[in-house]
């Protein structure tokens, strides 16, 4: 929230804390598995709540991580947010050029903090932020842009990005626009169905496609304990059949799926991400 970063008075501070003391109270929700498979919107609060400590022990790499991915999903205060993490060094080195550069950024997007900050920084050049690298068009994002994707969105996720990876190389081959004949989309091949499940409005972007399909393998790792067979095998066949047949079904396709990603990613068991 952008009333966060905004020095107050200290005769109006008494009022805002129990303000934010009362909304605090209202709203308090420890966030769930799924949560950064949200709007843009929510996923930016979310990292709100990791940079200021909100219900949540206080994680800024987690924000910065969740404060990119708005971004690139079009958030226009995770831009500014981006820029005030730089600006202030808030779990990272103060870098006043990057932190013009988001600001820049936000401030175009039509942020009046950022328009703000700007006249108070003066002339410094502007710096991009190779850590958050918001692609001008998302639907042309190499190989390379992929990878770097994957490994910012896996982090927020706490999944091995060398499992998702291997899981695009599979389902798609690093394919943007890949479409099954059963009506399966993008890298990470999304169904409808799926998509709506975790939140994704537009399988077709790439970044939100990956969002989508880590949020669901980070479900199935808390549903089948770390088991990646398992979580595999219900990423191809549905949980419902690994349940039914307590175990990898005996589905040619499905078994072929396993053990190529097997092939590739050689680890049975993944750390069990937090709920």
């Amino acid at each position: 929230m952008h009333v966060l970063h905004i020095p107050i008075t200290s005769s109006v501070k008494m009022k805002v804390e129990r303000y934010f003391l009362l909304l605090f109270s209202l709203f308090f929700v420890m966030p769930s598995a799924a949560e950064t498979s949200g709007s843009a919107a929510e996923i930016n609060r979310l990292a709100s709540r990791y940079e200021s400590a909100q219900g949540v022990e206080r994680n800024y790499p987690k924000a910065f991580q969740l404060y990119c991915i708005s971004a690139a999903l079009g958030n226009v205060e995770a831009n500014y947010n981006l820029g005030w993490m730089h600006f202030n060094g808030r779990g990272l080195k103060s870098n006043h050029p990057v932190a013009v550069g988001w600001f820049k950024r936000a401030a175009g997007l039509g942020d009046t903090y950022a328009t703000n900050m700007l006249d108070r920084l003066g002339n410094i050049p502007a710096e991009k932020d190779s850590a958050c690298p918001i692609p001008q068009q998302s639907r042309k994002l190499n190989k390379k842009q992929i990878e770097t994707w994957v490994r910012i969105i896996s982090a927020s996720q706490e999944i091995d990005p060398a499992l998702v990876l291997a899981v695009i190389q599979t389902e798609s081959a690093f394919k943007i626009k890949a479409h099954s004949a059963k009506n399966a989309q993008g890298l990470m091949q999304l169904i409808p169905k799926t998509a709506q499940r975790f939140g994704v409005n537009n399988s077709w972007d790439p970044i939100e496609n990956i969002l989508g399909g880590v949020t669901y393998i980070r479900w199935l790792m808390q549903h089948f304990e770390g088991n990646v067979k398992f979580v595999l095998a219900a990423y191809n066949a549905g949980e419902g059949a690994v349940k039914r047949y307590k175990g990898i079904p005996p589905y040619h396709e499905t078994q072929q799926y396993v053990n190529k990603i097997m092939a590739r990613y050689k680890r049975e068991k993944h750390p069990i991400p937090p709920v």
